[in-house]
């Protein structure tokens, strides 16, 4: 599976295979990495250097806790930043933009409703694929003109969800 991974605003393209080993930018690196205690610590094993970390989420960012630095790390599937910066391409102050499903789904929640002033980054609609949910965001600032999904409704790739003006 390929991720972007941004690391302090540096994003690195990252391919992770089943055998212990990732490719971060075209170099391969051994990697072991599983759960000491319940407490979100973590024991690293990466290159043969063993590391003791500490993981904490929240909203879809993880800060990561490394021989007492704190790391702030984001990860997409390549497929969701190529969705994502499609998004933000389109996304010209005054004209619609239409958030449309990156993918087919299950509508979770929809938190946005038609007149709703939004700002970018605000969660529009919940979409679960693949037995993970994805917030999908406003791309810029503006007023929420239509929704076009409910919760519990399935949707397809490509279908537009909100429209934004």
């Amino acid at each position: 599976m390929k991720y972007a991974v941004t690391v302090d605003n540096q994003t690195f393209m990252m391919q992770v295979s089943h055998d212990n080993q990732v490719t971060v930018d075209g170099q391969v690196i051994s990697v072991d990495f599983f759960p000491i205690n319940q407490d979100a610590a973590y024991s690293l094993l990466l290159d043969r250097y063993s590391y003791e970390v500490l993981v904490n989420e929240s909203n879809g960012e993880y800060q990561v806790l490394l021989l007492g630095h704190q790391i702030n790390v984001r990860v997409q599937s390549a497929r969701a930043q190529r969705s994502a910066r499609a998004g933000h391409e389109t996304a010209l102050a005054g004209a619609e933009v239409y958030v449309k499903a990156p993918m087919p789904g299950l509508v979770v929640a929809v938190p946005a409703t038609e007149g709703q002033s939004v700002k970018k980054g605000d969660v529009l609609v919940v979409l679960e694929s693949m037995k993970m949910q994805n917030e999908l965001k406003a791309p810029r600032d503006g007023v929420v003109s239509a929704v076009r999904v409910t919760s519990e409704q399935n949707v397809e790739q490509n279908q537009t969800l909100v429209t934004i003006t």
